[in-house]
Formats: C-alpha cells, sequence, structure tokens
C-alpha cells in the first residue's frame, strides 16, 4: 500500500485558507471538508488539512497552538519537476496573497528551492533536485550542498 502524508494545520479562517490553497493549484475534497476542517489534495499522497483552531486543539488536549507567524514548528518541503515550476508556484502563492520567500532561496546548483508561508504563517519549501544528482553518492551531496 502506497503510503500517504496528511499534514494537520491549525488555521484562523477555514475558507480563507481553503481560498488560498486552491488559488496555488490544490483542490479540495468534499468528503472530508466542512466548516472545521478542509482536505486540500496537493498529490496522490499529499494532503493539508486545515483545521479550525477549535478542531485542532481537540486533537492535542491540554497543549498550546503555536502561532505560525511567529514561531516554527514544522518546515513542510514539497518536490516539483523543475526550477521553473519553483518559480511558478512562488509567484502563485504571492498573487493568492501568502509570502513569497519566507525564507532565503537556496541555489546549490543540483538543487534548487525558495519557500514561501501561507495566510497564517506555515512555511512550505518548494524545491527541485536534479535527478541526476539523486542517483550519486549521498555523502557527496552533502558535502557539495553544505
Amino acid at each position: 500500500m502506497t503510503k500517504m502524508i496528511f499534514v494537520n494545520l491549525p488555521v484562523a479562517d477555514v475558507a480563507a485558507s481553503t481560498a488560498f490553497y486552491t488559488a496555488i493549484g490544490a483542490e479540495q475534497n468534499p468528503m472530508f471538508s466542512d466548516e472545521t476542517a478542509s482536505c486540500m489534495v496537493l498529490s496522490d499522497t499529499i494532503y493539508a488539512m486545515l483545521l479550525s483552531h477549535e478542531k485542532f486543539a481537540s486533537f492535542i488536549p491540554g497543549r498550546t497552538i503555536a502561532d505560525a507567524k511567529t514561531a516554527v514548528g514544522a518546515l513542510f518541503a514539497l518536490s516539483v519537476d523543475s526550477r521553473d515550476d519553483v518559480d511558478a508556484t512562488i509567484e502563485k502563492v504571492a498573487r493568492a496573497g501568502g509570502t513569497a520567500d519566507a525564507t532565503p532561496v537556496q541555489d546549490h546548483g543540483f538543487m534548487f528551492s525558495r519557500s514561501f508561508a501561507d495566510p497564517n504563517g506555515h512555511i512550505w519549501e518548494v524545491f527541485w533536485m536534479d535527478p541526476a544528482a539523486t542517483a550519486g553518492d549521498a555523502a557527496t551531496m552533502a558535502v557539495s550542498a553544505a
């Protein structure tokens, strides 16, 4: 069975967050969406669950929801097929109201990445890696990236 990932994100406004993710190319799965949650399909195996603060809190009793605009608890990275796709994704983000280049642009030749923050402050990195580099020695790639 293919493994899937569901990234659960607390959001201030489910409808506004759904509109943002739709604008950058995600599709909503209505079967798992209502006024408290929106299931956004990023790929066949990756989903972002946009949850109202109340719904998100129900999964973490006794813990506080971090404000992603002031603290970072996670950084999510999504691969794309080309350097141009990295730039095109960040352009969509900027048009949709997200923050482009929320962290410094990284260009290591064999790997190129840019990031964005969604309207709730969650940071996503969009990256391309040369397929020829992935066939090489991982230790060599790590040294050349440093």
